[in-house]
């Protein structure tokens, strides 16, 4: 059940994004520090709440985009906060805390796995050192940053007691934020609501601390997962433009925000986020890690707001509400566009003929829709000049007629 308003003012959800870490994992997709800069400075437009910059530790380039980053784009109060990544490490920790130094607000975010797969075949780690090393190192964090976050890696597959028991020894180590990662993608949408719904009651200690969402993609479920994370109390998502990342990738940022946005009345929740920036950041984004975004990709896909066929196309012409439930220009779309084809009908065909300038009578009309649709049937979308030049035999052939 939404939240009720505090004075007119839904609840607010984080903005966690991940693009210039974990969306930079994803095979291809590394980027050059002026690249990361550019994104980070699209990010800031796009008033998202967190940018985690980077994975300090990997190398010294990601060291220096972290900290150029906190530098150029974090020096201020009104920033964002500027987040790195780190193992449960003391040396990445440090590393952590030394690139995020010239932000205003730094974030050091620890993970560590939680699931029984993960410790036997990568850790090697037995429970017990499991949770000393997530007080241990959460702790030195908090001795370097006010603002920690800890992530139970591939909590989606871990034992529910086992994992309350790190998420108590996180809290009283002092993280002031949980994220809850299906990291392999796994879960459904309620068994992750669950799994978010038992932290809340089973983890007593969490009062002050922000529940976050992370999920992946490989059942294309990161989305929906994520939603069902804010349904069941989550208060921020991680998520990655163009819904980048390892594997499947992540949850797609304009996605979860248009539908936080779109059906604010059904979950009773808001975001900072200037949605009319998240086209251009699509782009921006695609052209740094030269990964294109599918014609049909939601919200920021190049047909998103395009439509072919007639009934559809009558509809739009009537009233646009009849096809789309948001407008393009409120995420800096171009306006809806009307595609010319086969399954175009007469109202869209004449609708197209006026914008170019042509008014033909019902017979004219006829004659040309008919070498329209002959034309569609030899190629999928005509040019503009194309339906000019059927416009025209379209009159002359009538006015012939009429002779």
């Amino acid at each position: 059940m939404p939240e009720a308003a505090v004075d007119g003012v839904p609840p607010s959800v984080r903005i966690f994004d991940t693009t210039l870490r974990d969306g930079e994992q994803a095979p291809g997709c590394t980027m050059t520090r002026a690249e990361k800069l550019e994104v980070a400075q699209q990010l800031v437009r796009l008033n998202v709440d967190i940018i985690e910059a980077g994975f300090p530790i990997a190398s010294p380039g990601d060291w220096d985009a972290v900290h150029a980053i906190a530098t150029e784009m974090g020096s201020s109060a009104d920033s964002p906060v500027i987040c790195g990544l780190a193992r449960a490490i003391d040396k990445d920790i440090d590393a952590c805390a030394s690139a995020l130094a010239p932000a205003h607000w730094q974030r050091i975010h620890i993970f560590l796995a939680t699931s029984d797969i993960h410790l036997e075949y990568k850790l090697r780690m037995t429970r017990d050192q499991v949770l000393e090393a997530v007080s241990r190192c959460v702790a030195r964090a908090r001795s370097l940053a006010e603002d920690v976050e800890f992530s139970p890696e591939d909590a989606g597959r871990s034992d529910r007691e086992f994992l309350y028991d790190v998420l108590r020894a996180a809290i009283a180590s002092g993280a002031t934020t949980l994220n809850i990662p299906d990291t392999v993608g796994y879960t459904v949408p309620d068994e992750y609501y669950a799994l978010i719904a038992g932290i809340r009651v089973h983890v007593r200690e969490l009062h002050g601390v922000t529940l976050s969402t992370h999920c992946h993609d490989d059942l294309g479920l990161a989305v929906a997962n994520s939603l069902a994370g804010v349904r069941a109390g989550a208060r921020q998502i991680e998520c990655a433009i163009n819904g980048l990342g390892e594997r499947a990738g992540n949850a797609s940022l304009e996605e979860c925000v248009m539908a936080l946005h779109t059906r604010r009345h059904a979950f009773g929740v808001t975001t900072r986020v200037v949605t009319r920036e998240l086209t251009r950041a699509s782009r921006l984004v695609a052209r740094c890690t030269g990964v294109a975004v599918p014609p049909n990709k939601a919200i920021v896909g190049a047909n998103a707001f395009a439509h072919a066929a007639g009934i559809h196309q009558h509809g739009m012409i009537s009233n646009p509400l009849t096809y789309e439930i948001m407008d393009a220009e409120s995420v800096g779309a171009e306006p809806s566009l009307l595609v010319l084809g086969k399954h175009s009908g007469r109202h869209a065909f004449r609708k197209r003929l006026e914008e170019l300038g042509f008014h033909l009578s019902d017979d004219e009309l006829e004659v040309a829709f008919a070498a329209f649709k002959d034309r569609c049937d030899i190629q999928k979308v005509l040019r503009d000049d194309e339906i000019v030049a059927i416009a025209e035999g379209a009159s002359g052939a009538v006015q012939a007629a009429r002779i």
